[in-house]
């Protein structure tokens, strides 16, 4: 399998050039060559595979033949998920799934693809190694950290919007105790972390003199981790004879990419509902062709508060015939105008398959306190936008269409938020218990390149001597 960027000038590579690349040198993001894709007999043989079978299957042609100990890995990465199934469904209403996906070590979806990428990168490096650099709105702090903690040859330094994630998810983040680890929070929305990230790669220098790479997904590893649950969902509900609809939280657009990349792969898949808080580019883009900028606005569900989602460019990529000219001067001129000029075709191209749904706070309090009453079920403030978005969106599929929302992180994380709408306080797993008396470790930075670009030279100066990091 081959990889070519968003914005055709960046070279092709293969798999383990794009897990260490991340972003690609002209500021696009690497896509397949050519889209594997799965018959409806192959589809058929996946079931009652365990997942992390399933998951080797649904990987293995993007990997091609460069990781043999792929099956091991995927063994490996869910061996420690909270539940058996590692991705259960819940039905909570006739037609109406919730399909957990925060059975993994912190507690969010992100753990599915990182705690698997984390020993990709390990596996790939053979001792070398690398400086990683994420932004995180809330969850792939975490996830990242706990994934990549202690491994050898690598350093990773996160950023984060100060006091704009919840306390549980910045304590996970802050708490990890390794040498190899760096907080940063940054005086900022996700969107400056994000902007920061992306302008760290831009800078030649830095960039090869760090030999970094990323943990968001900007990392096509961390999309191809994600598309195996959605194979899992729809194969428990009756695929590849029954068509199957979901409904995702979605912020970076990288999660609904995965879905929408099962679907490419062959996954019988009748709609995707893009739920959005009251930070709604993507509802109304998907409403009236409006992809325009404002102000970030914090919310209940915070790992949603972002206004320029990176994933887009890659489906933009394929909505324009793969046209790498066309990709960089609409998203060049997004960046300079704060708007996204897609041709109507495209736009229209997109609506066959996507739907958009927008929630502010109010609506998902009410949301979480209605799924509460009615079913007993407790949903974070982000899995019940997407438990609205797929009520919502029910009326909309023919009856014999099952619906499944995105449950993408455990309600404890959001413990107060859950508590003023359900009245219930949910509790975090035993092994969390100490989560809110252990020492924090974070450094504080405003949005200045050179500066966090300072901290994360310091992290590779600091951990190049012990062993374990670069």
């Amino acid at each position: 399998m081959r990889y070519v960027s968003t914005r055709g000038r960046a070279p092709v590579l293969d798999f383990p050039g794009v897990l260490l690349a991340g972003l690609a040198e002209d500021g696009g993001l690497y896509v397949p060559e050519v889209w594997p894709s799965f018959s409806a007999a192959e589809i058929r043989a996946l079931r009652g595979l365990p997942y992390a079978e399933l998951a080797t299957r649904i990987i293995a042609p993007f990997v091609g033949n460069a990781m043999p100990r792929l099956s091991r890995l995927c063994e490996e990465a869910y061996a420690g998920f909270d539940h058996p199934a590692v991705v259960p469904l819940v039905q909570i209403e006739s037609g109406l799934w919730i399909q957990e996906l925060f059975h993994g070590p912190t507690l969010a979806f992100k753990d599915l693809a990182l705690q698997l990428v984390g020993r990709m990168f390990e596996e790939v490096l053979g001792g070398e190694r690398l400086t990683i650099v994420g932004a995180t709105s809330g969850d792939t702090g975490a996830a990242a950290i706990e994934a990549l903690k202690n491994r050898s040859g690598i350093a990773i330094a996160i950023l984060h919007p100060e006091g704009r994630v919840s306390e549980a998810q910045r304590r996970q983040m802050t708490t990890a105790v390794s040498a190899n680890v760096a907080n940063i929070a940054i005086k900022g929305s996700f969107d400056d972390c994000q902007d920061l990230v992306k302008a760290m790669f831009a800078d030649e220098g830095f960039r090869r003199e760090m030999r970094l790479s990323a943990v968001n997904s900007i990392n096509w590893a961390r999309i191809a981790a994600q598309i195996p649950y959605y194979f899992a969902a729809g194969l428990a509900l009756g695929a590849p004879e029954r068509e199957v609809a979901f409904s995702v939280p979605t912020g970076n657009f990288g999660n609904v990419l995965a879905a929408w990349a099962a679907a490419r792969m062959g996954l019988p898949v009748a709609r995707l509902i893009v739920a959005c808080n009251q930070n709604d580019i993507l509802a109304r883009f998907l409403a009236a062709n409006d992809m325009s900028v404002r102000p970030v606005m914090p919310s209940l569900a915070p790992s949603m508060d972002i206004q320029v989602s990176s994933n887009f460019e890659r489906l933009l990529f394929e909505l324009l015939d793969r046209d790498p000219q066309a990709v960089e001067r609409i998203m060049l001129g997004f960046r300079r105008e704060g708007r996204m000029a897609v041709p109507p075709r495209a736009w229209t191209r997109m609506r066959t398959l996507f739907a958009g749904f927008a929630l502010d706070d109010a609506g998902t309090e009410a949301e979480i306190g209605r799924l509460h009453r009615v079913s007993g079920y407790l949903a974070d403030p982000h899995s019940a936008i997407g438990i609205a978005g797929a009520r919502a969106a029910a009326g909309t599929l023919a009856p014999a269409v099952p619906i499944i929302a995105a449950a993408t992180a455990h309600p404890a994380k959001f413990a107060p938020a859950v508590e003023r709408a359900s009245g219930v306080r949910p509790a975090l797993p035993v092994r969390l218990a100490e989560l809110y008396q252990r020492p924090e470790h974070c450094a504080v930075a405003g949005n200045d390149l050179v500066a966090v670009e300072g901290l994360v030279r310091a992290l590779a100066e600091r951990t190049a001597g012990l062993g374990i990091a670069a």
